[in-house]
Order: C-alpha cells, then sequence, then structure tokens
C-alpha cells in the first residue's frame, strides 16, 4: 500500500513541476507581448502619429471591455487549461450527483459514480465520500416487501368551507358525507406528510418490492426485491386514486385540473371562490414535489407516487374520453360541461392530458388503472369487466403509456381473502391483460401477497373517515404513522353521521 502511495505521490509531483513550468513559460511570453506593443507604440509616437496611434489603441481596447474580455486574457486561455477547467466542472457535477445519490439511499449507485472518476483516488474530496459511503452500506436495515405499508389518499380539499359544504337550514347538501369521508384537506396532508418524514418514513415505489422478468411466451414472473435503509427509516408505498377532476368536484374546493407551470414542473389550475382560475400548489403532486425538493431523504431513490386514473370523465382535468368526443352517453354533469365548452376539441384535449401525463411520468410519478368507470371489481360480471378494460386500454392507456399495475375502487378485489387470487377468472383476464401488481384497500399495516405471476398489496386510506374516527371515535388505525389529534383540520365538520359508511 505505502509503495503505491509513493509512487502516486511522485507523479502528482510531477504533475505539479509540469504545471509551474508551464506557468513560468507564460508568464514570460505575456512580459514579451508587452513588451513588443509598448515597442510599436513608441514607433508610432516617432512617426508623428501620436494621436491616432493612441485613438485605434484606445478604441480597440473599448471595444474588448465592452466584450467582457481583452486579447491579452483571451490568449491566456490555452487549450489545456480550459480542457482543466472543464474537467473540474465535470467532477464537481459528478460529486454533486453522488451526494444526491447518498441522500436518496442510492448508496451503490453513488459510489459507482464516483469510483468512474479518472484519478478518483488523488481527490481528497471523493475518497472522502467514498468512505462516507461504505460506511453507511455498512450499517442498513433490510426490509423485505411483506415488512411495507402502502398509503393512500384523494385529491386534496383545498377550501373546507366549500368541500365540507352547507345547504342551510337543511342541513348537510348531499355531497358533504363523501367528502367527509375520501377527502382530506391540504392542511391535514401537509402535516400528515411532516409527521411521517419526522418519523423516518422513506417513500418508496412499487417496483422497488419486486423483480419483473418476461419469459419467451410474455408471461411476466414476479419475484421479491428487498430495500435497505438505515436504522431508523421505514420504508411506504403512497398512491393517490381518481386524479380526474370529476364533475361531481365542480365548485368543492379542489383543483380543476394538472397543468405543465412556466418552470416545466406539474402544477395545478384552482377555481377560487370567487371563480378566479389560480395556478400553483393546489393538489398532493404539486405539494409533494416541493416537499421532496426540500427534504429529498423522504425518497428511496428517487421514488414518489403511483396516480390510479378511471377514465368515464377523461383523467388530470381534461375530457378525453370517447363520450366528449361522439356525444354519447353522456349523464347530465357531462352535458352541461359541453354546452360550457362550445369551441371543445377533443383530440386538443388529449394532446394536452398527454402531455401532461408525460410531464408527470419525467417528474417521477408512475401511472395506474382504476378501472375505466370506478367498478366494484368483486360484484360485476365478466362482460362488464372485460367491457370495462376495453376502455381503459383504448382511451386511458394511450395517453398514459404502459401500465400493470391496478388499483380497484370502492375498496373491493377480485377475489375474497381465503379464495386462490391466481386462479381466479378474474385475475386470469387481467393478467392477459398486461397487469401486474393488484391494489385493495386493507386497514392492517401489511397485507402482501407475492406470487410468482403477481403482487397482490393492501392501501390503508389516509382520508377524512380515518381521520375523525382516530380523534372523535376512539379507533386509531393510523396511529404508527401519524398523530391524527394534530393532522386533523379544525374546519373539518365533526357531525358524527357524517362519518358512518
Amino acid at each position: 500500500m505505502s509503495g503505491n502511495l509513493s509512487k502516486r505521490e511522485r507523479r502528482r509531483r510531477q504533475r505539479r513541476n509540469a504545471l509551474i513550468v508551464k506557468c513560468v513559460i507564460l508568464a514570460a511570453l505575456v512580459v514579451a507581448l508587452i513588451f513588443a506593443i509598448k515597442f510599436v507604440v513608441g514607433m508610432g509616437q516617432n512617426d508623428g502619429d501620436q494621436t491616432a496611434d493612441t485613438s485605434v489603441i484606445s478604441g480597440s481596447q473599448t471595444e474588448t471591455d465592452n466584450q467582457g474580455s481583452t486579447e491579452g486574457q483571451t490568449s491566456s486561455q490555452t487549450p489545456e487549461s480550459t480542457e482543466t477547467s472543464s474537467a473540474a466542472d465535470s467532477t464537481e457535477t459528478i460529486i454533486a450527483q453522488a451526494r444526491t445519490m447518498a441522500t436518496q439511499y442510492d448508496f451503490d449507485g453513488a459510489a459507482e459514480l464516483l469510483y468512474a472518476v479518472p484519478n478518483y483516488e488523488e481527490n481528497p474530496e471523493i475518497v472522502s465520500l467514498i468512505a462516507d459511503i461504505e460506511t453507511q452500506k455498512s450499517n442498513l436495515v433490510e426490509w423485505t416487501p411483506y415488512d411495507i405499508t402502502h398509503v393512500f389518499f384523494h385529491s386534496l380539499v383545498v377550501d373546507p368551507a366549500r368541500g365540507f359544504s352547507l345547504t342551510g337550514d337543511s342541513g348537510w347538501d348531499s355531497g358533504t358525507a363523501g367528502f367527509c369521508q375520501w377527502m382530506t384537506t391540504v392542511d391535514e396532508f401537509n402535516s400528515i406528510i411532516n409527521q411521517m418524514y419526522e418519523r423516518g418514513y422513506v417513500i418508496v415505489s412499487l417496483y422497488d418490492m419486486v423483480e419483473e422478468t418476461v419469459d419467451e411466451s410474455g408471461y411476466t414472473h414476479m419475484s421479491a426485491k428487498n430495500i435497505y435503509l438505515p436504522q431508523g427509516k421505514t420504508p411506504f408505498v403512497i398512491s393517490f386514486d381518481d386524479l380526474s377532476y370529476y364533475h361531481s368536484y365542480d365548485g368543492r374546493g379542489c383543483a380543476s385540473k394538472m397543468i405543465i407551470g412556466e418552470d416545466g414542473k406539474p402544477t395545478c389550475e384552482y377555481i377560487d371562490a370567487n371563480g378566479v382560475t389560480q395556478v400553483g400548489d393546489y393538489d398532493y403532486v404539486p405539494i409533494l414535489d416541493k416537499f421532496l425538493e426540500e427534504h429529498p431523504d423522504f425518497s428511496y431513490k428517487g421514488a414518489k407516487g403511483t396516480i390510479a386514473l378511471t377514465g368515464y370523465n377523461g383523467i388530470l382535468g381534461y375530457r378525453t374520453d370517447y363520450c366528449y368526443r361522439d356525444r354519447v352517453e353522456l349523464d347530465a354533469d357531462q352535458e352541461a360541461w359541453l354546452a360550457a365548452h362550445p369551441d371543445f376539441n377533443w383530440d386538443e384535449e388529449c394532446a394536452n392530458a398527454k402531455a401532461v401525463a408525460d410531464c408527470l411520468k419525467a417528474d417521477g410519478w408512475t401511472f395506474a388503472s382504476h378501472t375505466w368507470g370506478h367498478i366494484h371489481i368483486g360484484e360485476v360480471d365478466m362482460q362488464r369487466l372485460q367491457t370495462d378494460t376495453e376502455k381503459w386500454l383504448q382511451y386511458v392507456e394511450p395517453l398514459v403509456g404502459d401500465v400493470d399495475i391496478i388499483i380497484f375502487a370502492h375498496g373491493q378485489d377480485l377475489a375474497a381473502w381465503n379464495e386462490d387470487y391466481g386462479s381466479a377468472e378474474k385475475f386470469t383476464y387481467l393478467k392477459s391483460q398486461g397487469f401486474n401488481i393488484y391494489c385493495n384497500v386493507d386497514s392492517s399495516k401489511y397485507f402482501v401477497q407475492l406470487e410468482d405471476g403477481f403482487l397482490r398489496m393492501g392501501r390503508r386510506n389516509l382520508d377524512g373517515y380515518r381521520l375523525w374516527w382516530a380523534v372523535y371515535g376512539d379507533n386509531d388505525k393510523t396511529e404508527d404513522l401519524y398523530d391524527s389529534s394534530i393532522a386533523i383540520d379544525p374546519l373539518r365538520p365533526t357531525d358524527q353521521s357524517l362519518y358512518e359508511l
């Protein structure tokens, strides 16, 4: 080891000495150039052209000053010094990238990046960073898919006064109970993710939990993939349902659609109580994005959330379903919307929706089917399931890309807990349509079934129903995640009748 170090030291000194020689030569050249310029100026003065020559020199100097550099400065930028500067910048960029990767627990990727830097062992900062990474790797805790919890939300309520609205003397309106049970407010969501972060939770992707391999027949096989995190960190999966901004959300104080912001990132439009359209962090996508920018260690290898989409009202706030295009099978809300938008162009609507979906994927989000019609998967017959799936594949998947996750609506599943899931007729059909990951709703901390052909996972609803029963009903099923008494919005109604399913 000491012999190798002495050789490196000799090479380092040789490079240093060579650099000193080059600097001395460069300085001599600059001095010679200065004397040459003075000689030329002096000759011009002897010929009686002092004013003209001075004018030319002053003019040249002024012009180069306006350009931000002088002729002498330009000549000092040799190809070798430019190369050295570029190499230094590149190394600093790699170091910064490796630090970010290590912050998000991709220790192997960060180390591999640093080891690839030429002569990395001569850079003290890299050597120190590698040592730190290797130390952290030696103390990681292993998590299997069976020890990972999965939580989910719906779109967020920005304005509780409208989301949980009253109708005067007649009491609550017809939609209030649903909003009270299913929806979380922006303030509640912010409190929940802050508390989970403080408790050491880390977002992981469904794909971080499994290895998918495809055989020659095209069949996708699944196997477990373990996750490694520092002590004190706990992995969890997060998903979000119904990011379609249904017509039934209109006027209820929720965002109205997803758009691409001026910074190229996904954000939201929101119509306030005065009918004015605002742009900003009005739903979970931009809120979580911003939180992760400030707390990158809340994500494992850059993982974000999975967005489960239906299709019957379109996606992401865009009216992309065939019924808007063909003006068929319309309900009253859809007819009213089309009447209010006489210039509606279905092709443009689909193009805009696809652009936002592409932006979301580039931002780290993944998509899932929530079935086209938000159907009760356990109750519908095979014909209804097939028709619904075909609509989703025809009108939603082309906009969001290939999807192999299906998240069932209404808390249902395609088979009972004691049935052979892999042999169920509905499973066989959905598997043939490319779905490999299946998610239901389950209030227990962990419900994971992983077999050769599928991953099945329960999800915990972090909504108004869970908050109310935790705070007022003495039935807290989320105490391992956060303190509901801190998270619950003081503007949320407390009438128990609104939270009884």
